[in-house]
């Protein structure tokens, strides 16, 4: 084992961070783990982590369980074609296969989450390349943009023979999200600084990647009916949970009239996804429907917000026409 390999191991001894699911062997509990980390900060995953399991304790309690339930657990986690996928996996096989090669093939996992799950839970020697990993391994030899392949290939030649690659593909993501941080690098506190190419040039290593990020100016409409809200599934990005009437803003009149209603303006909110900003006009109607408790379903994160600010604007009149769920943090399984 080379002085580099021995270094990280030993910091990792010492520096591992304490998390629910660190030495846990179960396949499926980490995958919940990865599946989450995939697009959800560490402090934020771990409250939802605990709820998930507390509901769907395994894989066959996953597949059991309707879709809008599954989605009902992961609500306010976002990125819910993560949830999708996941009970969509529990449908396909009734355990977790044992090889990364396997484990590719089923919905949702991509070569990280995979070689994740191989190498924690099956003990497969095969790296797992994510965020961290990647900037870890750019500063540390000096890449400014290497490819997928590349940086895979390395990450495997890297792994130490006859060592847990489990560990050693955590030793490598714990010093990327608590040392080799993205835009202040303690480099000081590094166990590989004297084998580090880049050190003295963290913003060159990897070069930033640029993402365009357009803006998108949509309307959505609270109708609100005798018992609560009118709520229909969505589709597209928001595919299997619910929400209000949401379209391109030039489409209010029209929908206006196909309803046969009259909308008045309730004030706007703003929402970031990966690749777009959206900017939507929340609209009110009364509406001659029934509706319901939007707290009875599944709703992204956007739709709370709509729902906040169309309360906030009836509350400031003194109209309470539903109760709405509290849309911050989760509760405690």
């Amino acid at each position: 084992m080379s002085r580099l390999q021995e270094a990280l191991l030993a910091w990792y001894r010492v520096h591992a961070r304490a998390l629910p699911w660190r030495g846990e062997k179960d396949p499926y509990r980490i995958l919940v783990a990865e599946v989450l980390l995939q697009q959800t900060r560490v402090e934020q995953a771990i409250p939802y982590y605990h709820r998930f399991l507390a509901r769907f304790p395994s894989l066959k309690a996953l597949r059991e369980a309707p879709l809008e339930e599954v989605l009902k657990a992961w609500q306010g986690a976002g990125y819910y074609r993560r949830a999708v996928h996941l009970h969509r996996l529990a449908q396909e096989v009734e355990a977790l296969p044992p090889s990364y090669g396997q484990l590719l093939k089923l919905p949702g996992l991509g070569p990280y989450t995979a070689a994740a799950v191989a190498s924690l839970a099956f003990g497969e020697r095969v790296a797992a390349v994510d965020g961290n990993v990647r900037r870890v391994l750019c500063r540390l030899f000096a890449l400014e943009d290497p490819s997928p392949k590349a940086l895979q290939d390395l990450a495997q030649r890297l792994l130490p023979e006859g060592e847990d690659p489990g560990a050693w593909n955590q030793a490598l993501m714990d010093l990327g999200a608590t040392v080799c941080l993205p835009r202040v690098p303690r480099c000081p506190a590094c166990p590989l600084e004297a084998h580090c190419r880049g050190k003295g040039a963290p913003g060159r290593y990897p070069r930033p990647r640029r993402r365009n990020v357009r803006e998108e100016v949509l309307a959505a409409l609270v109708l609100l009916g005798r018992k609560g809200v009118h709520l229909e599934r969505l589709s597209g990005r928001f595919f299997g949970l619910y929400g209000v009437p949401l379209f391109p803003l030039e489409e209010l009149s029209q929908r206006a009239e196909a309803l046969g209603v009259r909308p008045r303006p309730a004030g706007e909110v703003r929402h970031a996804l990966t690749h777009r900003r959206l900017r939507v006009q929340v609209y009110l109607a009364p509406w001659d429907g029934e509706g319901e408790d939007p707290r009875g379903r599944p709703l992204p994160k956007l739709m709370e917000k709509v729902l906040r600010q169309a309360q906030a604007l009836l509350a400031h009149e003194g109209i309470v026409p539903f109760p709405h769920a509290k849309p911050h943090g989760v509760e405690p399984p």
